[in-house]
């Protein structure tokens, strides 16, 4: 096992040095930051809005439905076409969205509708962009180093969900809500820099332009016949329904009626969770293939114990360790999933496996966060998060059983011919 590829902290900051992926990862940085603050502030105007959990549901349906509906759409036109006309026509899309609430929250003229409709439009914009984001980043780099791409990616998500929502925390109290909009606006512009600095690649063979060409069924052949690739999406799929709600949906109304604490703290609160975030996916970096199952075993134990803390208690300092254990562990779960997924896809197929990996990591959020806003509209939000964490365990626990110690199984033999044509500095995303 000593010659075994293993992501590393040199190895990362070498990626970030040099190329194409270090431009992207850049501009992807400032945006990112930016649409953090924009997700906070939202959360805040719907709180203004109203008392009700599923309120805040509908929101994240109204944005799911299209993607649900589309992402598979998006992931066969990030095969077939180019991903940075993609990725640019979406940033323009979301400039515009951003713009529109910002303007509507500055007249005090904001309703629940207006967000509900920009959800529908953003849903539609993330169909597109999310396949093709995600399947680009590999295509960055060469195929050795994509486990290392992935975990920087996961970093920098992460990293900017520490800034990002204290920032916009910092914003409404000084500025208004809608400054975070429109700085979320301007933020954009850096990742269309990133972009346009991306060269083209070169033109695909008739071969690959077949390859590329297929149905939507190639991908789910490729999920079905590769079992840590299912095993992985099994295992995103029980942390969607039953984690990803309570860390991001019921936040701002758990900060509100448990906690009892304001936008700014709840600002403050979203940062240090992510501090967590951040945290695993940094050590992501260190984890060897061989490693991966008792890592995950170990996440799955920390995100159970920190659900059921914060089902207890009603002390600030002790929902914000909690915060942090639970998205420490959150993160490591689905940084590890998207790792070997992304890994052991062929390079052809990419953005329709990544179509189906949305749809199990993120498409599926919005009829989960549905589900779980609701019953704790009914039952309570304490005894709500105690049975998520109870749930939570048994599933992924009962998943890690059957996939045993298949993480360490050869990956499937499929150089990365896209980047290898090219030199690093301008082997881009197509």
């Amino acid at each position: 096992m000593s010659s075994e590829p293993r992501p590393t902290f040199a190895k990362a900051m070498g990626l970030l040095r040099r190329g194409a992926f270090s431009r992207y990862m850049t501009g992807e940085a400032i945006s990112m930051t930016g649409t953090w603050m924009q997700a906070m502030a939202q959360m805040w105007v719907m709180t203004s809005l109203t008392v009700k959990a599923v309120d805040l549901a509908k929101i994240q349906l109204a944005s799911g439905i299209p993607m649900l509906l589309l992402t598979m759409v998006g992931g066969k036109f990030a095969d077939r076409h180019n991903k940075r006309t993609i990725l640019l026509i979406t940033q323009v899309v979301q400039i515009i969205l951003a713009v529109a609430v910002g303007f509507l929250v500055a007249k005090n003229q904001i309703q629940i509708w207006h967000i509900l409709v920009v959800a529908v439009v953003l849903g539609i914009s993330n169909s597109f962009e999310m396949p093709a984001a995600s399947a680009m980043v590999p295509e960055l780099v060469e195929k050795c180093d994509i486990a290392t791409a992935v975990a920087i990616d996961r970093s920098v998500f992460h990293a900017t969900r520490l800034i990002g929502p204290s920032a916009a925390g910092f914003l409404i109290g000084f500025w208004g809500t809608s400054s975070a909009f429109f700085v979320n606006a301007i933020s954009f512009v850096a990742l269309i820099i990133a972009l346009l600095t991306i060269p083209r690649r070169a033109p695909h063979s008739e071969e690959e332009k077949e390859k590329r060409s297929g149905s939507m069924k190639a991908g789910f052949k490729h999920v079905r016949s590769d079992k840590p690739t299912w095993a992985m999406l099994l295992l995103g799929c029980i942390a969607t329904f039953f984690v990803v709600p309570v860390m991001i949906v019921m936040m701002p109304l758990y900060a509100r009626d448990i906690l009892h604490v304001e936008a700014r703290q709840l600002g403050i609160l979203m940062s240090i969770s992510s501090i967590g975030s951040l945290t695993g996916s940094i050590t992501l970096l260190g984890v060897s293939r061989s490693g991966r199952r008792a890592r995950l075993a170990l996440a799955i134990i920390a995100v159970t114990i920190a659900l059921m803390g914060m089902a207890w208690t009603h002390r600030v300092w002790i929902a914000a360790g909690c915060l942090i254990l639970l998205s420490i562990g959150a993160s490591t779960c689905i940084g590890l999933a998207n790792i070997i997924v992304q890994e052991r896809a062929p390079d052809h197929l990419r953005g329709r496996v990544s179509a189906v990996a949305g749809i199990c990591l993120f498409g599926l959020f919005p009829i989960a966060t549905l589900l779980v806003t609701s019953l704790a509209d009914w039952i309570g939000m304490r005894t709500t998060i105690f049975a998520t964490a109870s749930i939570y365990a048994v599933g992924s626990i009962a998943v890690l059983a059957v996939i045993g110690h298949e993480f360490s199984t050869p990956l499937p033999e499929t150089p990365n011919a896209e980047t290898l044509q090219t030199q690093p500095e301008s082997s881009p995303g197509s």
